[in-house]
C-alpha cells in the first residue's frame, strides 16, 4: 500500500487553507465550494499529503489542548531558523527547538493551534 493522505475536520477552513498554501508553500489540488468544503493539498513534490474539511456536525480537531508530541505535521526546511522566524512573524507561535548533531527541529504552533514542525537534517531521509 502507498500512503495517500491525512484529513482533519478543522475550523475556519479557508482562512487556513489560504494561510498553508501562502506560508507552507503547499498548494490546493482539489477544493470543494459547498459544505464540508474538502480541501485536498499538495506538497512542492506534486504529491497530496493533507485534506481539509469543515463538518459541523462533528467534532473539530483542537490541537490547543493537545501536547506536539501527540500529533504534528512536519516539513522539511533546508533554514529552519530563518523559516522559524517568517512563520512567527506571520502568525505561528514557538513551542520548542531542538538542537543536536546533524539535527535541527523547530516546533510551532500554526495560528489555529495546530503544530508544525520544520526539520532541518544534514542526513535526509
Amino acid at each position: 500500500m502507498v500512503f495517500e493522505h491525512l484529513a482533519l475536520n478543522v475550523t475556519d477552513i479557508k482562512k487556513r487553507v489560504d494561510w498553508f498554501v501562502a506560508h507552507l508553500g503547499l498548494k490546493v489540488v482539489v477544493a470543494k465550494e459547498n459544505p464540508p468544503f474538502m480541501t485536498f493539498l499538495a506538497d512542492s513534490t506534486d504529491r497530496v499529503i493533507l485534506e481539509l474539511y469543515q463538518k459541523e456536525n462533528e467534532p473539530f480537531s483542537n490541537f490547543k489542548e493537545r501536547q506536539p508530541a501527540t500529533f504534528h505535521m512536519a516539513f522539511v526546511s533546508d533554514d529552519a531558523k530563518l523559516d522559524k522566524e517568517r512563520l512567527i512573524r506571520e502568525g505561528a507561535s514557538l513551542v520548542e527547538e531542538v538542537k543536536r548533531e546533524g539535527v535541527y527541529l523547530v516546533m510551532l504552533r500554526d495560528p489555529w493551534g495546530m503544530p508544525l514542525q520544520l526539520c532541518q537534517r544534514a542526513n535526509k531521509f
